[in-house]
């Protein structure tokens, strides 16, 4: 008989996903936690509403949610968006030191003529450029927030993330009192952490006391100054994890069908991360389902490989999109931060007791029966079952989608490549064969929904892939303006405003990947 494993709260799995989040700002595993008690205690201290300082509490290990739907795009002006986004905490965005910043910052890691055109093109309109990256970041936070089942006060607050209090904020210019209250304690508690933290107390109190009534509300500048030292007396490590999950709101365990949902919504998220990878973690996870049982797996097994599957990739965020968008081959520096992604998707989900079956198999999720895996290099002796089968489907999924420095594969060429890997014992020859059967079982063509023709679902699937309009139009010999008819068109019929609202939709509606469209 299987083991009876305690569910995961809603706050274990926030807390978590607040670990993932710190990896993309380029700050310790656990800044958000932190930044999250803190809120909690100026929420307090502010005797907020009970509905308002959980929001505040939620709002502030969500709030930079978004950081993963427009990497590709920091990735495009910034070259490693995760080094631009933790060196942003240093600077108010706004006036000079903020031209200074973009300026200091624009396409680093590219050649100096390549840094000087990108640098050219921005500063034509910073605001305006700057205005569409940041609008397309908070609707998709707020779209994703709601995938995690957080209430439409969370939302609302996620969105307003980067307006400021003296109204000069982006992307709607929002003032004062017009900002959720949640986020305008989020956004204190968010930046006071890493100051205090670099500078102790008295450098977290100095940029508050300096952004009073620009960036932060002055009410709330206020309640922190008086008690900062307190405020501030926050544990590290491992201790903050707890005290973290002391102050969260919701302690219940979850549901299966609401476990299962919340799952695959932060592997959604995972994959947003690189457009060429959205539904990746989707479409392993569907893999696995169905190859599973043709290996003889219990289903008890079969729904641990699943979960595992929509969190494999989570480590991901740790990697900036510099590497994981070159076209070329990759460099050892390079290879070695690839190589720890696994590790860390293993880390975020550690401290989580109901999902360490999850954590190991996504930890081994790239290891090979040869020992030439990564990143610990365990060999067959070392890889149950459910490991074999993980890393067959991950490969399967991945050679089917398109990469910076190749095509996608047919079906049938990326079933003969596992199979080569089988022969040159990598990859578990009977694992192979499972997912060969999965894969040969399937239709090939099914019913588009909302009336979407085909060539729409062509172009929709492109877009979520991250290709601009000129891209799709090269690819399908169509001019620019009729593949922008064919995007509003699309993007009407099934509503959305955005790549991510399409890349979502793409998602739920099986669009990636799938065969005969």
């Amino acid at each position: 008989m299987g083991v009876t494993r305690a569910a995961p709260t809603r706050a274990e799995l926030l807390a978590a996903l607040s670990i993932a989040i710190d990896l993309g700002l380029g700050q310790p595993a656990e800044h958000m936690l932190r930044s999250a008690v803190l809120a909690s205690r100026l929420a307090e201290r502010l005797e907020l509403a009970e509905a308002q300082r959980a929001g505040a509490y939620d709002a502030t290990l969500l709030m930079w949610i978004g950081c993963t739907a427009d990497s590709q795009e920091y990735a495009r002006w910034f070259g490693d968006d995760i080094a631009v986004r933790s060196a942003s905490y240093l600077v108010d965005w706004s006036g000079l030191p903020f031209v200074r910043f973009l300026v200091g910052h624009v396409a680093q890691g590219r050649p100096l003529t390549a840094r000087a055109a990108t640098l050219a093109e921005m500063m034509v309109d910073a605001r305006g450029h700057l205005a569409q990256l940041l609008h397309s970041h908070c609707l998709s936070a707020s779209m994703l927030a709601a995938r995690l089942g957080m209430p439409r006060d969370v939302q609302a607050a996620i969105a307003a993330a980067f307006e400021r209090y003296d109204g000069r904020g982006l992307p709607n210019g929002l003032r004062g009192g017009d900002i959720p209250i949640e986020m305008r304690v989020a956004q204190l508690a968010d930046t006071a952490e890493v100051h205090a933290r670099l500078g102790g107390v008295d450098a977290a109190v100095a940029m508050a006391v300096e952004r009073r009534g620009r960036q932060f509300d002055p009410v709330v500048v206020d309640a922190f100054v008086a008690e900062a030292a307190t405020l501030l007396d926050i544990p590290h490590g491992a201790d903050a994890w707890t005290a973290a999950l002391d102050c969260a709101p919701d302690q219940e365990p979850l549901t299966d069908a609401v476990l299962d949902e919340t799952l695959a919504a932060i592997g959604d998220f995972a994959d947003l991360k690189c457009p060429f990878m959205v539904g990746h973690s989707r479409g392993v996870a569907d893999l696995v389902q169905s190859a599973a049982p043709v290996m003889g797996m219990a289903p008890e097994q079969t729904i641990t490989l699943r979960r595992a599957a929509h969190l494999h990739d989570v480590g991901r965020l740790g990697v900036s999109n510099l590497v994981w968008s070159k076209e070329g081959p990759l460099g050892a520096e390079d290879w070695e931060r690839v190589r720890m992604h696994p590790y860390l998707g293993g880390r975020v989900l550690a401290h989580v007791p109901g999902l360490a079956a999850e954590a190991a198999l996504v930890r081994a999720h790239h290891e090979r029966l040869d020992g030439s895996g990564y990143p610990a290099g365990t060999a067959a002796t070392g890889l149950s079952r459910a490991d074999r089968l993980l890393a067959a489907a991950v490969a399967y999924r991945s050679a089917t989608e398109p990469r910076p420095y190749r095509p996608a594969f047919e079906p049938p060429q990326a079933i003969e490549r596992l199979e080569q890997r089988a022969a040159r014992g990598q990859l578990d020859p009977d694992a192979v064969a499972a997912i060969a059967t999965t894969v040969r079982g399937r239709a090939s063509r099914r019913a588009l929904p909302d009336g979407l023709t085909p060539r729409e679902a062509e172009i929709l699937m492109l877009v979520a892939q991250g290709r601009s309009n000129r891209d799709i139009a090269g690819i399908l010999s169509l001019s620019e303006k009729t593949v922008r008819n064919h995007v509003e068109h699309t993007y009407a019929k099934i509503g959305v405003v955005n790549r991510v609202g399409a890349s979502l939709y793409a998602i739920d509606h099986g669009f990636l990947g799938r065969p005969g469209v």
